[in-house]
């Protein structure tokens, strides 16, 4: 993407609304744009960041035999009104609107009914079993505390994922799967060391569900892990009952806030049972379905990686993840036009600031953008043969040739 042809242009300064770092970094990057407390746009620049996030959780759910799909986000209160959740006060988080015609919509804060509804003209024998279903949807919620950047918004992207079994055995199973899925994809999007399973509480689906939770001062939960972290409670569940339970004691934990991107539940028949998914089992008997259900808040995601990369020039993004890998700057005439030819052939890896600017206010923007390399063309450099490049991570500065320039465009 050539700077100079992008509507989006960076900020000195974040808008006064705007408190979280998260949310003032990604709109003074140009990565998002703020339409009112917990509502976003994604311009240029974040959109690229969400399909990265997408497609490394794509591949890794794909990996153990997911399915995609995207249903529709406006709902029929009538699968709902059947699990006591349209009108449920538990549940006030809905948004609904009143058809023309009569009746009411909803917009979906999760699709668990939905879901669970639209499998029943396709489940009906134990060979259709067991069936995993997945979609990046977006999701609407009333928060009433929609002050945390992307970390919680009233409209926000999801991955959910639905799983459907035969049996408990089969359901626990899947969900061993899926744990070890989470762990790769938080690896891969930079979070891996600072991101763990957490018990919590499972409210009325089970004694337990899990949590993964990244450590991060700004992080709205509290929870305590022991010196390997093989144990995590949230704060919820971190009383004597529980740790009598493990065989653990106070003084074996630490404590610390953190932010949750990811749960996971074992719903059994929650859903199935009221809405009537059942399959004919290999005796012909109906027997109501097993089902797991699985989140990754996309956006949310987002914002916990821009409040953990990042320092006081700017973002600091990890490779995986970042829109682009470098930001390419040409100085001088003869540095322009070498950098025209760098960036030929290269514009999914490049972000070519091509802009009529002095050098200082582009560099200052490539901080504040936070891609994991600049690199610098001038006749300064030209005159060595080589290009100058800049690890955003760690500010070393180096020259290199443009043999081992190509090698790093091209991830050799």
């Amino acid at each position: 993407m050539r700077l100079s042809k992008t509507f989006v242009k960076t900020l000195r300064e974040a808008p006064k609304d705007e408190t979280a770092r998260n949310g003032a970094l990604l709109v003074r990057a140009g990565y998002v744009h703020k339409e009112m407390a917990g509502v976003y746009d994604y311009l240029p620049l974040g959109m690229r960041v969400i399909e990265k996030i997408k497609n490394i959780i794509r591949e890794e759910l794909n990996k153990i035999g997911c399915q995609e799909v995207l249903l529709s986000t406006l709902q029929n209160p009538e699968p709902w009104e059947k699990t006591g959740r349209f009108d449920d006060q538990e549940v006030d988080i809905w948004f609904k609107t009143e058809l023309a015609s009569g009746g009411i919509l909803g917009l979906a804060p999760t699709h668990e009914e939905p879901m669970t509804n639209l499998l029943k003209t396709y489940i009906s024998s134990y060979k259709d079993l067991p069936l995993y279903v997945y979609q990046f949807q977006t999701k609407f919620r009333n928060e009433l505390r929609a002050k945390s950047g992307i970390l919680r918004g009233r409209e926000f992207l999801m991955k959910d994922l639905y799983s459907f079994h035969t049996s408990e055995e089969d359901l626990d199973k899947f969900y061993e799967e899926v744990e070890k899925a989470y762990d790769r994809i938080y690896a891969r999007v930079g979070l891996g060391d600072c991101t763990f399973k957490t018990f919590a509480s499972g409210g009325i689906f089970s004694k337990y569900s899990h949590e993964y939770q990244t450590i991060l001062p700004v992080g709205e939960d509290t929870i305590y892990y022991n010196s390997d972290k093989s144990l995590v409670f949230n704060k919820e569940v971190f009383n004597d009952e529980v740790l009598k339970e493990f065989g653990v004691s106070k003084e074996d934990f630490e404590e610390t806030t953190a932010a949750e991107v990811g749960n996971i539940f074992k719903l059994k028949f929650k859903y199935s049972e009221p809405l009537g998914l059942r399959y004919i089992d290999e005796e012909n008997k109906p027997q109501t379905v097993y089902m797991g259900c699985y989140g990754i808040g996309v956006s949310r995601l987002m914002g916990v990686i821009a409040e953990k990369f990042a320092d006081d020039k700017g973002l600091c993004l990890p490779e995986s993840v970042a829109p682009y890998k470098i930001c390419l700057v040409g100085i001088g005439e003869n540095g322009v036009k070498k950098a025209e030819e760098i960036y030929q052939g290269n514009e999914e890896t490049i972000l070519f600031d091509d802009r009529d600017k002095r050098p200082g206010e582009k560099f200052a923007d490539s901080e504040l953008i936070g891609l994991p390399f600049r690199v610098v063309v001038s006749d300064k450099t030209l005159d060595e043969d080589a290009v100058e490049i800049t690890e955003r991570k760690t500010g070393e500065t180096r020259k290199i040739s443009f043999e081992e320039l190509s090698r790093i465009v091209e991830g050799r």
